[in-house]
């Protein structure tokens, strides 16, 4: 076949998370040669009509979507499904509304909440400056549309005593954050995450990761966009993931996994996917977030999570293209059902 590898073009001067892109666009297309297909890598920007062109001119039998967003932008993310299903493309991946509500963390919690998921309780400047006043406690400021841990350090997890404090700190980060911020109550225990891969029998969960990373105060209690992607700050190498503490609770185990697995029903996934978890103060799962099209550069996650389940790379790669046509012979919207 032959295979148009679409991912978003870096911007000059763009960060480690964005350059990292690159490196998941040789690895697939590495991948993807090595199973024998044709390969074309195609840059992805807010210019839809020169995209759409390239790839017309193309004629792919399928697009690997690596695209994250455009032009440095995470809140355009489902534009690139968005195109594919306009030019009537088989893709990679979640289509266009699944990557619109699972990436835009307000309207996946909202999402998550209609489906009886578990997540943590929520605020936002509209409902803080209308005269809600629950908002006592610890709270972690986030990014509505970034991934990454972009604008996420340390500093963004707030102890308010009022709506007024908890208005002024998400004023205060927001800006590092793409614009548009939320508050999320925190929950000060651990943090996991569960990786998950299509199939002919539908998705499969991988084991689930626990993520260490320090348990005191401060940056140790999350984990920032410096431990995430700057390899010479110091918390860059306290970051580690550990499955075999995952795999010695087994109810723990059945309890991210089928959580996990509940959210791609709930939100339409196909193809891969992960699902993050934070446990409170008893121990009880919440979902924090969904990314429908999560790393899959070789030392990322969801890579590490293939190897600890014994799945070579390339059978990975070869089962999110299978899935894709599948769903594309299907129609895309029988993932609603």
């Amino acid at each position: 076949m032959i295979v148009a590898v679409l991912y978003n073009r870096p911007l000059p001067g763009c960060g480690a998370e964005e350059l990292d892109t690159m490196v998941q666009v040789r690895a697939v297309s590495e991948t993807l040669r090595e199973l024998g297909h044709g390969v074309y890598t195609v840059p992805f920007s807010l210019d839809l009509p020169d995209a759409a062109a390239t790839l017309r001119a193309l004629r792919p039998d399928i697009v690997f979507n690596l695209a994250e967003g455009a032009d440095g932008k995470g809140r355009f993310i489902h534009f690139a499904p968005a195109l594919l299903e306009d030019l009537g493309l088989p893709f990679t991946g979640a289509d266009s509304t699944a990557m619109a509500v699972s990436s835009n963390k307000l309207m996946a919690k909202a999402h998550m909440r209609s489906a009886g998921l578990p997540t943590p309780p929520w605020r936002t400047l509209p409902q803080l400056d209308s005269g809600e006043r629950e908002a006592r406690g610890t709270f972690i400021i986030k990014s509505v549309w970034e991934h990454a841990s972009i604008g996420l350090e340390g500093d963004c997890v707030v102890e308010v005593r009022s709506a007024a404090a908890l208005m002024d700190a998400m004023l205060r980060l927001r800006g590092r954050m793409g614009g548009e911020c939320f508050a999320e109550r925190f929950l000060d225990g651990h943090e996991y995450c569960v990786a998950m891969l299509d199939s002919p029998n539908g998705p499969q969960a991988l084991p689930p990761a626990r993520m260490r990373f320090g348990g005191g105060t401060g940056s140790e209690r999350v984990i920032g966009y410096r431990a995430k992607w700057d390899e010479e700050a110091p918390e860059y190498d306290l970051v580690r993931r550990d499955f075999d503490s995952c795999a010695a609770d087994a109810a723990l185990c059945r309890d991210l996994t089928s959580t996990a697995l509940a959210c791609w029903k709930a939100f339409g996934l196909s193809g891969y996917a992960r699902v993050d978890f934070r446990t409170g103060a008893h121990g009880e799962v919440n979902i924090i977030d969904i990314n429908a099209n999560p790393c899959l550069s070789p030392d990322a996650g969801f890579a590490a999570a293939l190897e600890r389940a014994g799945i070579p790379y390339a059978d990975a790669v070869r089962r999110i293209l299978e899935a894709a046509l599948v769903w594309h012979d299907a129609g895309r919207s029988v993932r609603r059902k």
